[in-house]
């Protein structure tokens, strides 16, 4: 069977089963369970800490009202680091590489931020869609524009994040087998490949965690 570079993106099955379900809960599994007898220990202290230094930062730009959302924003952002380096592991399956999970995480939490930005603050919202001192001849057009762009927001923004952790999976992959190939024929070149190797790794450790 003849594969391709991007067969490593394909949802993996087993028995005709989708095991994406798997990979997306497998995170979940590294976070210890709370109970009543939990004595805390340096791993929970540096997960609280984690938690605690990332909420901060998320809400900070929020007012007392927008703390709400500390949970599922700060449960999202674990979640996508956790699956984003989980992925970069040899032989292993990145969920955030599929246009389909980035569209059903963005699109909900796009609308909500909407409806919600609609309900709260209408004119505000609504005052968006037109930059102020605009001339009157250009109103027209520049609502229907700033519509468009809102509209297309979390299409935009999905397709941009699967290129660009696509790019980097295939750049990996791509140096590496060179790297593996020019092993035994030039070994000097097989080094340098190395370097730039691990130079790319190190980028896309940081782009998984951005």
């Amino acid at each position: 069977m003849n594969l391709s570079f991007f067969d490593q993106f394909m949802s993996p099955h087993l028995l005709g089963i989708p095991l994406i379900l798997i990979s997306l809960l497998f995170p979940a599994l590294l976070l210890p369970s709370p109970h009543n007898r939990w004595i805390t220990n340096r791993t929970s202290t540096l997960q609280s800490w984690f938690i605690y230094m990332i909420t901060k930062q998320l809400m900070i730009p929020l007012n007392k009202k927008g703390h709400k959302w500390a949970l599922i924003l700060s449960s999202l952002m674990i979640f996508l680091l956790s699956i984003n380096l989980l992925g970069l592991l040899p032989y292993t399956f990145t969920p955030t590489t599929q246009l389909s999970m980035n569209l059903a995480l963005a699109f909900p939490l796009w609308l909500a931020t909407l409806l919600t930005g609609l309900r709260n603050q209408p004119s505000a919202s609504l005052g968006h869609l037109l930059p102020e001192g605009t001339p009157t001849p250009l109103i027209p057009a520049l609502i229907m524009i700033e519509t468009t762009s809102l509209l297309i927001r979390p299409l935009a923004l999905g397709v941009r994040l699967t290129a660009n952790l696509t790019a980097g999976h295939l750049l990996i992959q791509l140096i590496s087998t060179a790297t593996t190939v020019l092993f035994s024929i030039m070994p000097a070149i097989s080094a340098l490949t190395a370097c730039v190797l691990l130079l790319l790794t190190i980028l896309e450790v940081a782009v998984a965690m951005i």
